[in-house]
């Protein structure tokens, strides 16, 4: 199986771009490389020891200082660096502060090198690789080092912009001069011990012949996320050598290199496509020690020492680089071979300088502070990677298929070339010797490439030189040449400056005829604009009349805003002060109302009660005259048995009397109970009218309340589609209107518990129609203060038809409270004479009872008369009996008379009470609906003569206090202009030069020319100055007038010719 391919390390530029000019090479000053410091804090046993620090750093200054006492003198040493970052410092500090720029110039194209470097234990591989823990869901641990968070960012960076790409990256791995590929196969690659003696396989270091090196046989790994990347992190670190000294618990044993390539698919705005590459190396190198102190023995001597060894040779050549020394030390250390091109070349590195704050590390950390310094004047002269077409990419990759291919089958077939093994090693000393001389060619290559580069720096200052005395030349002759043609115009002009005076005359006297037509002219168009000045002051002044029309009309409009404002305002609060006292009113009925129903109540139960009494008396008193009744028949049986033949007719006639008496007094008993009955029906009946027409009145009144709130509503909606154009007082109105519209709105429900009786049906009634005709002006006022002068006009005559319909409705409504008053009061007189019929009636059954109960003891007293003779013997036994009874029953008739008597009177005047109670509350309801009918006229009135007030300032504002606009008489009219057509005015132009000098050709005849012989002699004395021969006036490079204008100048004569 065939090796892999040889890797570049690191990649340099592409080599297809051709040699540079000498103004690029003059513009490429090189770039320093960037310089970072970073100080560790105590471990545990230098804290345990209380070792002092002898190192201090400021980054805000970018300073470290080291405090040294040496011979019990202080000396204190103090460098400068591009960062620093002391012992509190954090990982995500240092990589977003420096190595976040280097991570995006690596995404624009360029290669890139960060490395750790100082001594062991100061935490270079916790610099470069942190912890070694895996990120967890997707976060990073916040001691990463910079090569996860670097894999991070590229990763970030190129997901957010949506980039195709594609990476790879390599891990070697330099121990002992030996480079190992970490990730390679574990067949392949096997770290053993120092002491184990199996052979390992070595990758070699081979030029490039582009100024790089290439490791033969390092994998290269594509990866596509930052999970794979950090695995194969992982993967090659366990296979990196560590051991523990007495510095470093694990301490690295060989320097490392993580290098990550970078394809990004661009497209040019042609579409076609290109890759840019970028690459990114990572290395972690071993830190110096000293053997005595890290306690090193046998093999990790060797180690040490191999590791002092390269990183020596590293400062060497850091040092020569720094002097600019003519040989460089590459080739001393496959270390500084490997960083050849980061250090001096094409590549912008970045150098992270560690040490320990520890007086026990004090000669380590000065040593690695001065080399870190020195490193600051490294100059590198870094250039973008060339941009491979898509098209010669896929071209190679298809080679190197084949001959992988070309490989494969020739090892599968052996039909390949098969060397012996003596030859192949001699091959291969003679391809190491080979390179060695190419080597050393390349370095004389290159010392005399920089002897040419200042050869060639010398002959561009000497060209420049020489350019410039060219230039300075030129100029000088282009000087001498001009001067020359001046000096041969000026002597043509000396000869024909006498034809020239003579046609400059000919010329004025024309110039001279065309100004006075145009000063005539110009004098016409004088007197034309003095008009047109007349005529547009006349405007103006026209204009602010106009001006002056307009703003009086809008004060008087604002004016008359105003004070419809005022009276609008005094218009709600008498509205307001009205609800209030009808509110009152209200309440003050409806306490009378409560009062008088509690006592007409008091007064049925009183007559109920007091009816009731009587009636037991009377019933008491009947049965007291029938007890009598029946124990005189049983004390008079005996008697009566004696006398029976003689006094049957007497005891049948007296059972008679007494019978009709007892009946006569219980028809008249329960004719006054059927009375009494009636009158309490008839009361009821009355009572419930009366709540019901109170119920009656509290339906009508929450109609009205409904019908008023719709009413508001659309009142208050027509407000707000009128209130954009009223002027700045919308709010202020729209606010009152609507508080008004919510107090009226409470108002309204308290009404509908308050009113309970007729009357407050009356006022409510009036009321709504007085707020109806106050809305409805409102209404009209909102309407009219958006529209113009004659929708006001209109608007107002609304008003007043409203307010006549007002009145109309209010008349009818107190016509039909009258009624309904006279009504409730023929009522109450109807009922009232009822009663007092029925209290009569009672009366006189009273009576008949009375008169009744005589009749019969008048009848009782005459038969006992008349038989008295017959009887007398028998009935001597029974008069004292008889005459007990009839006494008893003149005392019992006597008080029933005395009861029957108080009772009636007790009727009565509880009757009369009320009758007299209900006149009362008739009276008093009728005297304050009066007095609120009378209020009620009183605002009606002062409504009208506002609304007529308002109207009459309405029409004085619009008839008489509006400005109108009078004419004067003086706004000019239009007026014809007098002016010149286009055509007179271009005849009133001057003819041209060309034409007047032709016309005086024509007058003279004849043209004056100069001497032959001159202009032969002055063109034989400068071919460069000799005039065409036939050239005109016109082609003179003097101007004529300017010529003729330095001669008149001059008080000498022109010379006519020249002899």
């Amino acid at each position: 199986m065939a090796p892999p391919p040889a890797v570049l390390f690191p990649t340099s530029p592409a080599s297809a771009m051709g040699p540079r000019s000498a103004d690029t090479r003059e513009k490429d000053k090189g770039v320093n490389v960037q310089v970072l410091l970073r100080c560790r804090p105590f471990n545990d046993e230098e804290l345990r020891t209380s070792a002092p620090q002898v190192v201090s750093c400021n980054e805000h200054r970018r300073e470290v200082s080291v405090n040294m006492n040496i011979a019990a003198k202080q000396i204190d040493r103090t460098f400068t660096f591009d960062k620093v970052f002391g012992p509190n410092a954090r990982q995500q500090d240092l990589y977003e502060q420096a190595i976040v720029p280097i991570v995006n110039e690596v995404l624009e194209g360029f290669n890139c090198t960060i490395f750790a470097y100082g001594q062991t234990g100061t935490g270079k591989t916790f610099t470069m690789e942190g912890s070694g823990r895996k990120p967890k869901d997707g976060g990073m641990p916040t001691d990463a080092g910079v090569i996860p968070r670097a894999v991070q960012q590229i990763v970030d960076t190129l997901e957010a912009q949506n980039a195709e790409y594609s990476m790879k990256v390599t891990f070697l791995e330099l121990y002992n001069e030996e480079i190992t590929d970490l990730l390679a196969p574990d067949d392949v690659v096997r770290p053993l011990p120092v002491d184990d003696r199996q052979p390992k396989k070595p990758l070699a270091l081979m030029e490039d012949g582009k100024g790089g090196v290439l490791v033969r046989g390092l994998e290269e790994e594509i990866v596509y996320s930052a999970n794979e990347i950090y695995t194969l992190l992982e993967r090659g670190t366990a296979k990196r050598r560590t051991a523990e000294t007495l510095l470093n618990k694990q301490s690295s044993r060989s320097h490392s290199i993580f290098s990550i390539t970078i394809h990004i698919k661009e497209a040019t705005p042609e579409g076609e496509e290109l890759l840019k590459c970028g690459k990114l190396n990572l290395v972690d190198l071993a830190g110096s020690e000293n053997i005595s102190r890290s306690g090193a023995r046998d093999g990790r001597a060797r180690e040490a020492g191999e590791i002092n060894k390269s990183l020596l040779t590293l400062g060497r050549v850091i040092t020569a680089l720094v002097e600019h020394l003519g040989h460089i030390p590459y080739r001393d250390s496959k270390l500084t071979r490997l960083l050849r091109d980061s250090l001096g070349g094409k590549t912008k590195t970045c150098i992270i300088a560690t040490v320990s704050p520890s007086v026990h590390c004090l000669e380590e950390t000065l040593s690695t502070l001065d080399y870190a310094h020195r490193a600051k004047n490294i100059k590198n002269k870094p250039e973008l990677n060339q941009k491979m077409h898509k098209t010669a990419l896929i071209k190679d990759l298809y080679s190197e298929m084949e001959r992988l291919k070309a490989e494969i089958n020739a090892a599968r077939e052996k039909n390949g070339v098969y060397l012996p093994r003596e030859r192949y090693l001699q091959e291969e000393a003679e391809k190491k010797a080979m390179g060695e001389r190419i080597e050393q060619m390349e370095f004389e290559i290159e010392t005399k490439n920089k002897r040419l580069e200042s050869l060639q720096d010398s002959l561009d200052s000497e060209r420049c030189h020489s350019e410039d005395l060219s230039t300075k030349l030129e100029n000088n002759q282009k000087l001498l040449r001009q001067t020359q043609e001046a000096l041969n115009e000026a002597k043509s002009q000396i000869v024909e400056t006498k034809y020239t005076i003579r046609e400059k005359e000919f010329i004025i006297s024309k110039f001279q005829q065309s100004e006075d037509a145009l000063v005539k002219q110009a004098t016409n168009l004088q007197s034309q604009l003095e008009h047109c000045a007349a005529d547009i002051a006349g405007l103006h002044s026209k204009i602010e009349r106009k001006s002056k029309v307009e703003m009086d009309n809008q004060q008087t409009l604002q004016a008359f805003h105003d004070d419809l404002n005022k009276q609008l305002k005094t218009l709600h609060e008498s509205v307001l002060l009205s609800v209030e006292q009808q509110q009152n009113y209200i309440k003050e009925m409806q306490a009378q109302m409560e009062s008088f129903m509690i006592t007409k109540t008091k007064m049925i139960d009183q007559l109920r009660e007091k009816s009731s009494i009587l009636k037991e008396k009377y019933f008491s008193g009947m049965k007291c005259i029938n007890e009598l009744a029946h124990s005189h028949e049983r004390t008079s049986t005996s008697i009566f048995q004696k006398v029976n033949g003689t006094v049957s007719s007497h005891s049948a006639a007296l059972e008679e009397v007494l019978s009709s008496s007892v009946l006569q007094s219980e028809e008249i008993l329960q004719d006054i109970e059927n009375t009494l009955n009636n009158q309490q029906k008839e009361i009821c009946s009355l009572l419930n009218e009366q709540r019901q027409k109170a119920q009656l009145s509290i339906d009508a009144t929450k109609e009205i309340s409904s019908q008023l709130i719709s009413f508001f509503e659309m009142q208050n909606q027509s407000g707000t589609d009128i209130s954009v154009a009223v002027s700045k007082n919308h709010d202020d109105l729209q606010k009152r209107l609507e508080e008004l519209e919510s107090s009226y709105k409470e108002l309204s429900k308290q009404e509908e518990n308050m009113l309970m009786q007729k009357v407050a049906e009356i006022v409510a009634s009036a009321m709504a129609r007085k707020e109806e005709m106050v809305t409805q002006r409102i209404h009209a006022i909102r309407d009219t203060t958006g529209n113009d002068v004659a929708a006001l006009q209109q608007d107002l005559n609304k008003m007043q038809e409203a307010r006549t319909k007002s009145q109309r409705h209010w008349e009818e409504y107190s016509i039909q409270a009258e009624s309904q008053y006279n009504d409730v009061c023929d009522n109450f007189n109807a009922k009232k004479i009822v009663l007092e019929e029925n209290i009569d009636h009672c009366a006189k059954r009273t009576k008949v009872a009375r008169d009744c109960w005589k009749q019969a003891q008048e009848s009782v007293q005459a038969l006992e008369k008349n038989n008295h003779l017959t009887v007398d013997l028998i009935v001597k036994e029974g008069v004292y009996g008889n005459g007990v009874l009839l006494t008893n029953l003149e005392e019992i008739n006597d008080n029933l008379d005395a009861e029957m008597n108080s009772g009636h009177n007790i009727l009565a005047d509880c009757i009369n009470e009320n009758l007299t109670a209900d006149e009362q509350a008739t009276s008093v309801l009728l005297e304050r609906a009066t007095s609120q009918c009378e209020a009620i006229t009183t605002l009606q009135s002062s409504h009208n003569e506002k609304t007529t007030v308002i109207q009459s300032q309405a029409d004085a504002c619009f008839t008489n206090e509006f400005s109108e606009d009078v004419p004067t008489g003086i706004t000019p009219t239009k007026k014809p202009v007098d002016a010149e057509s286009k055509e007179a005015i271009e005849a009133l132009r001057a003819p041209s030069l060309d034409r007047l000098a032709e016309e005086f050709k024509l007058d003279n005849k004849k043209m004056p020319s100069p001497e032959p012989s001159y202009e032969n002699d002055i063109s034989a004395e400068n071919p460069i100055l000799s005039t065409p021969k036939g050239a005109t006036l016109k082609e003179s490079k003097i101007p004529i007038f300017a010529d003729s204008s330095l001669l008149l100048k001059d008080n000498r004569a022109p010379l006519a010719t020249v002899n």
